[in-house]
């Protein structure tokens, strides 16, 4: 084929009824003159056509099977959802809610009411507020109660997250001033007795929950700041970053914090709670109702379908077992190695590929030390990309010139759809 044999855009248009087929048959001609000019021939533009259209009309975001061993994989949407809080968005979201209307006395309500209540049992709180996701929690309190003063932090706690998120710059944003004490690695409570002056606003403890400072070390405990806190009428807030609810190893959980001494904790809702994307303070009411008065408030606040799955998650805390069995990220945290071998034995089985031991993450920037023992089904390094580009996407990791396929973050009843993928990308 030459260039001069190349329909217009109208005539290859022209058999299709579909209102994007314009644009789709530009991009399909565009391609094809560079493939001519490359010696290429482009084939049949109409099949091209129709694969152009069906790609325009595919959902960018969909869904993914984390063969990676990774739990709380930020790439790949963090915690996935419990059937009971999938069941609250599809019953919220299909039509009209009381989101911020009090039923019982037919006047406007507030929709920091749906969890609060819940989030006090499950903390001990005194009361709670949830925004979009924990950085707008922090940005949020320390604007509150900080605006235009100083916030004291150890300097072994000024941490980066994912993409080059650091605590100073939520700091700077928020208005508050930025005053470093101790050192990287040590850390005393009188190393915040003495930086406190009288333009000090409160007292910032921030979780190492991507990292661990190991050896020479000293950092002081939650009762001793708090005792600090306390002796200057100064309010203490702990970020913890992930956001237990029930115990998990050395990370910290909300109601142990508040326990301690904490005025306030914040954290989020989908890494190690196992729920939606939300960021939840909890704590003294008085200073929880400052936030909720705050004009930033308003433009990070939870959206309806938000806080119905996190309304669906906090539920079924109300029963820990429970939990463990029906919170996915729970699930895989504590599910024993035999059972997740018996799976990539199974996956093994039926494409023809090896079982191998491997070490699977909790990630998401949490119990960063933790390796839980795991399992993979081992095939030809080169069914990575294809296996991505399948539908649904399969996404594994390369090692050693193979893919591995980590069925600890694979449930029961995607095994089945990877071995097909498998076998539909050979």
């Amino acid at each position: 084929m030459e260039l001069r044999d190349l329909p217009s855009v109208d005539e290859l248009a022209r058999g299709s009824d579909d209102p994007l087929a314009v644009d789709a048959a530009r991009a399909v001609l565009d391609r094809a003159r560079e493939e001519i000019r490359a010696g290429a021939d482009p084939g049949d533009l109409a099949a091209r056509l129709e694969a152009e259209l069906a790609r325009a009309r595919r959902p960018a975001l969909r869904r993914v099977l984390n063969a990676t061993g990774v739990i709380v994989h930020t790439n790949l949407g963090r915690a996935p959802l419990p059937d009971a809080a999938l069941a609250r968005v599809s019953e919220v979201g299909r039509g009209y809610s009381n989101l911020e209307y009090d039923l019982a006395e037919g006047a406007r309500g507030s929709r920091q009411d749906h969890v609060a209540s819940i989030l006090r049992r499950l903390t001990g709180a005194e009361s709670a507020i949830v925004v979009n996701n924990n950085a707008g929690a922090m940005l949020l309190a320390l604007a509150a109660l900080a605006e235009g003063r100083e916030v004291l932090v150890s300097r072994g706690e000024l941490i980066e997250i994912g993409d080059g998120f650091r605590i100073p710059d939520v700091l700077a944003r928020s208005g508050a001033k930025l005053v470093e004490v101790g050192t990287t690695n040590r850390t005393r409570a009188q190393d915040y007795a003495r930086a406190i002056g009288p333009d000090t606003a409160l007292l910032l403890r921030v979780h190492q929950s991507n990292f661990r400072v190991v050896g020479f070390t000293e950092q002081p405990s939650l009762g001793e700041l708090a005792a600090v806190a306390r002796a200057h009428d100064l309010p203490l807030l702990d970020d913890l970053g992930s956001g237990a609810l029930v115990d998990l190893s050395d990370e910290p959980t909300a109601r142990a914090s508040l326990e301690a001494g904490s005025d306030l904790v914040c954290f989020s809702g989908d890494k190690l709670l196992g729920g939606p994307q939300a960021g939840i303070v909890a704590g003294r009411a008085d200073l929880v109702e400052r936030l909720r008065r705050h004009p930033l408030h308003r433009a990070l606040r939870a959206d309806k379908l938000g806080l119905a799955a996190l309304e669906g998650t906090l539920l079924l805390y109300l029963e820990p077992q429970r939990a463990l069995r029906e919170v996915p990220v729970l699930r895989m945290l504590h599910e024993d190695a035999a059972t997740v071998r018996a799976r990539a034995e199974r996956l093994a089985q039926a494409v023809g590929g090896e079982v191998e031991e491997t070490v699977a993450r909790v990630g998401g920037g949490a119990l960063p030390l933790a390796e839980l023992p795991s399992f993979a089904c081992a095939v030809d390094e080169a069914l990575a990309a294809p296996l991505r580009a399948h539908e649904p996407p399969v996404v594994g990791i390369v090692r050693d010139g193979r893919l591995l396929l980590d069925c600890r973050t694979l449930a029961d009843g995607e095994i089945d759809e990877v071995a097909d993928a498998v076998r539909a990308c050979r």
